[in-house]
């Protein structure tokens, strides 16, 4: 655990977030605790968890750089019915049968995903439009259009078949949506499909199993605090 004064001047925590935690649930919790100047790396739904950097002081200022890296996720998609959402922030509608596909059927579909893509974002997201996040307005009913967004899958695996559940797992450039990802996964297999779990497992080079809970985070840091001041 560094000494407080790290924390103001600057340095880098890997966080595990927790389920329906926000990321700024997550930066809050901690400014709280630290009194330092602290931002994160790339947000996480509340239902996603898994890696979250937080920067404190002045590491603040490589926020874009490690935003700006490769990421992988774990996780389910569920087939058979799609959500306004992408995910179970919002509940399950247009149920449809889910086909007897195998893992192999699955990963051929999978497969038409890798590479350079165009991705439509989710309405239900933070992009902003005329300065508001687009969730706003998609929660009031106006009519949200969202442009494509250039991205890269490197890799779509398919690693455990349980129908309706599927599981993956994706490496991907940053601005990549999972959500939208099992959206279009769900209309190529023919019945529609919803994220159904995600976890954020590296960013560049930071991996999850470095990560801290936040809770452990905060006991440590009052159990050095009252150590330093006696």
């Amino acid at each position: 655990m560094p000494e407080t004064q790290n924390f103001q001047e600057g340095a880098v925590l890997l966080i595990n977030k927790p389920l329906t935690w926000t990321s700024f649930d997550v930066v809050r919790k901690i400014r709280n605790t630290t009194k330092a100047k602290i931002g994160h790396a790339g947000t996480l739904d509340p239902l996603a968890t898994g890696l979250l950097i937080c920067c404190t002081g002045k590491m603040t200022k490589k926020i874009n750089e490690y935003q700006a890296q490769e990421k992988e996720y774990t996780g389910t998609f569920t087939l058979g019915s799609v959500t306004p959402t992408y995910d179970l922030e919002s509940e399950p509608q247009d149920h449809q049968p889910v086909p007897g596909l195998d893992k192999a059927a699955l990963q051929a579909i999978a497969d038409r995903f890798t590479g350079p893509l165009q991705q439509l974002p989710p309405i239900h997201s933070a992009i902003k439009q005329n300065g508001k996040p687009i969730y706003h307005l998609a929660r009031q009913g106006v009519e949200v259009k969202v442009e494509p967004r250039s991205i890269v899958i490197h890799v779509f695996e398919i690693t455990a078949v349980e129908l309706p559940v599927v599981h993956f797992r994706v490496q991907c450039s940053t601005g990549t949506y999972i959500r939208s990802l099992a959206h279009d996964f769900g209309a190529a297999v023919g019945c529609g499909a919803h994220l159904s779990s995600l976890c954020r497992t590296r960013i560049g080079a930071f991996r999850l199993e470095d990560a801290v809970e936040v809770t452990d985070f905060i006991e440590k840091y009052k159990k050095a605090q009252e150590h330093q001041n006696g």
